[in-house]
């Protein structure tokens, strides 16, 4: 299993984003689009996930179920990455912008939020503050 990081632009919180994934659609699923393919497509579809930067911190992620060839509307090759519409937030964590996708392995990936150990209570914290905690490293 692979996962799969990639910044969320101008989209600030998870519910921006819920609104956002109603576009582009793929089979009734949520489509993110990205410009290549994945070279390590088998993994990726094995059980990986999409996980979500926002405003400079993971904040979520959305199991992948399948990857699409598009073309884009320059008329370039393109890639969507159909994901599912559950959208399961995580245990917030501070990241660097960078361009396109990067692959995130497992050990790597902020656990969702409730599943870390002394994140008892985390979960119910409203979204805004949870973020500042993890800016300040107190989460």
């Amino acid at each position: 299993m692979l996962n799969i990081i990639k910044l969320a632009v101008g989209c600030p919180t998870i519910e921006v984003l819920r609104e956002r994934m109603q576009h582009p659609r793929v089979n009734g699923h949520g489509a993110v689009p990205t410009r290549t393919m994945p070279k390590r497509a088998a993994e990726v579809l094995d059980g990986g996930s999409l996980y979500r930067v926002m405003d400079g911190m993971i904040l979520c992620r959305q199991p992948i179920i399948g990857l699409e060839a598009c073309r884009r509307p320059d008329g370039t090759e393109g890639t969507l990455i159909v994901v599912s519409d559950d959208i399961i937030p995580v245990q917030p964590r501070t990241m660097r912008p960078f361009q396109g996708w990067r692959y995130l392995d497992p050990k790597d990936a902020p656990p969702d939020l409730g599943q870390s150990a002394g994140s008892d209570g985390v979960a119910d914290l409203p979204p805004q503050l949870r973020r500042e905690l993890a800016e300040l490293a107190l989460i």
